[in-house]
């Protein structure tokens, strides 16, 4: 299974950037995308069935705002949407897919950007999240979580570490969660395989030159479980796919 997950900053605004004319390519049998800023009714979403997909969208309450949506080509064999923490729920924030025994998880985790009360609600969400995950892995053990996590773990995926330590997405506290997510049967899929320096899901648009001068942030993962972590085959960044302040992250899995 060829998996891919990509923040899309507005569907509709990335379709009309050649979106689906990408997908026309064939990139992965399974697309997650997160902050749709859409519901299903607010897009032509036939452009998706044409192209052989299943459509499943997962939308925020309030217009214009977060989503979630998954485009596979494999039919899953069932569906759940949110986790039942209303307030993410409310958000749109995550969307699960059987295939067999493997749970393929898309979570779009909050952002802290805009001040203190949605930091704090962050950190809530964090630990909300985690407890779910620790009980559906004693249910489901073979887990794949894709999504925009909204952290860059450690200085490799910063690029400038030493000026962001107390910036939203690189805080202490925020690290620190990752430590125990990775530390608790959880694999860094695309660092299995790609532990070089310099690879990036997402730059800032404040500063128009800072994509060209890969001057980014890797908070865009796609991780699996300790039960799967034999079966990854590939994973990739694809900096060059750009309908989106952030670009497309790629893991080829056996399941």
């Amino acid at each position: 299974m060829r998996i891919i997950s990509y923040n899309l900053n507005g569907i509709r605004a990335a379709i009309s950037k050649g979106f689906i004319d990408w997908l026309k390519t064939n990139p992965a049998d399974v697309i997650c995308v997160q902050e749709t800023k859409a519901a299903k009714e607010n897009v032509d979403h036939t452009l998706f069935n044409q192209l052989g997909y299943f459509d499943y969208w997962y939308s925020a309450q309030k217009k214009g705002y977060s989503g979630v949506a998954v485009f596979s080509k494999i039919q899953p064999t069932n569906v759940v949407y949110g986790t039942g923490h209303k307030v993410s729920d409310d958000e749109g924030r995550v969307l699960q897919l059987n295939f067999g025994d493997v749970r393929l998880i898309n979570a779009y985790f909050p952002s802290g950007t805009t001040g203190e009360l949605r930091q704090n609600f962050k950190y809530e969400w964090l630990d909300e999240f985690y407890n779910y995950l620790e009980k559906l892995k004693q249910t489901h053990p073979k887990l794949i979580l894709c999504g925009d996590y909204n952290i860059a773990h450690k200085e490799i995926d910063i690029h400038n570490p030493k000026g962001n330590i107390k910036t939203s997405g690189f805080l202490p506290g925020e690290r620190a969660w990752m430590d125990k997510f990775f530390s608790n049967g959880w694999v860094d899929a695309f660092r299995v395989l790609r532990p070089e320096p310099h690879r990036y899901s997402w730059w800032s648009r404040r500063f128009p030159t800072v994509r060209e001068q890969n001057k980014g942030w890797r908070i865009d993962y796609i991780n699996v479980t300790e039960a799967l972590k034999n079966n990854l085959k590939d994973a990739e960044i694809l900096p060059d796919i750009n309908h989106s302040d952030h670009c497309p992250v790629y893991v080829e899995i056996d399941i």
